[in-house]
């Protein structure tokens, strides 16, 4: 596929209401982009009033098998009333084609942010996160991969070290402090848990207030420890930390077991998404959206930042895990 279409140069206007024209729907309003940078996404309104989202996944990335276990995990969790936004069938199908895009079409949900200093709403959000993972447990992706090293470590550290925005003076230095995150990575990451379906970017932006939590936005969903869907809603320092996971794993584990030696996994992981988003950047650099929205990329002073954030984390991965309340 040419460069023009995965960086979405192709997807115009007239393309995407075509596309919408022949699922059917007829688009009244005019095309509201939607804050994603992966994908392209747009808000609309039909003739009869109703609101839609329509999401045109980022060529190259995504098989049409893997998108469609996207959409049937989230038809799923739709079964076992979780409240989660799921593509809308159309034509007797979720994943449609255009132009060489697949998309998709959604019911335009909207909701109140998150708020994550809210004990109540992070009980919400701990109890309906079981039940996710209750579904999730009935059934492995096939297709989708199952998250380790060479995922999240290994194949970011070639895209950085092939990258021409790394500056060339501090690549090296940025490579070496990478590979000694990798080395102590080898040390802590383990596969002594269960793998299960999973959101697998449940950080509070994808999730959306209605009365109740309305999770948002599967695309990175694969196959994983059960922890990776949890410890992005925690924050603050070690004691506000401890009372959050109490909060989090008590409401949980009204719907599922929790394997308290998953929380070893918790700093490993935090390592693992700061090296796969960097190289994430890196890698769409090509498509205009990213070097507007990222311009600090081409500073020496975020490229030092970066290679002291990995040698303080390297650090961290070799401190005792978080240790919680007997109860747990």
């Amino acid at each position: 596929m040419s460069e023009a279409a995965f960086t979405f140069q192709t997807l115009n206007p007239d393309v995407i209401l075509d596309a919408l024209w022949d699922t059917g729907i007829r688009v009244e309003s005019g095309l509201t982009a939607l804050n994603s940078y992966e994908n392209r996404v747009y808000q609309f309104s039909d003739d009869d009033k109703r609101r839609y989202v329509a999401k045109f996944y980022r060529p190259q990335r995504w098989n049409a098998e893997q998108i469609n276990e996207e959409h049937q995990f989230a038809l799923d969790l739709l079964a076992d009333e979780v409240p989660v936004a799921a593509p809308l069938i159309l034509n007797e199908k979720t994943l449609q084609m255009h132009s060489g895009f697949f998309f998709a079409v959604f019911p335009s949900l909207g909701g109140r942010q998150y708020e994550t200093d809210n004990e109540d709403q992070m009980e919400w959000v701990g109890r309906f996160l079981g039940r996710i993972h209750q579904t999730g447990r009935k059934a492995l992706f096939e297709h989708r991969p199952t998250m380790g090293l060479d995922e999240y470590i290994h194949e970011p550290r070639q895209v950085l070290e092939q990258s021409n925005l790394v500056p060339a003076k501090l690549k090296a230095s940025l490579l070496q402090a990478v590979d000694k995150l990798g080395i102590t990575l080898q040390q802590r990451w383990h596969n002594a848990w269960q793998p299960l379906r999973l959101h697998g970017d449940c950080h509070p932006g994808n999730i959306l207030w209605r009365d109740g939590p309305l999770f948002v936005d599967l695309d990175d969903a694969r196959n994983g420890p059960a922890v990776q869907d949890l410890w992005m809603l925690i924050n603050g320092d070690r004691q506000e930390q401890r009372i959050q996971w109490d909060i989090l794993l008590e409401a949980y584990s009204e719907f599922s077991d929790f394997d308290i030696n998953e929380l070893s996994l918790i700093e490993p992981l935090r390592a693992m998404r700061m090296v796969y988003y960097l190289a994430w950047v890196v890698r769409r650099w090509q498509d205009p959206a990213f070097p507007r929205a990222f311009p600090w990329m081409t500073d020496e002073d975020f490229w030092r930042r970066q290679i002291s954030l990995f040698t303080e984390q390297e650090k961290l991965l070799q401190e005792p895990p978080l240790q919680l309340t007997p109860q747990f």
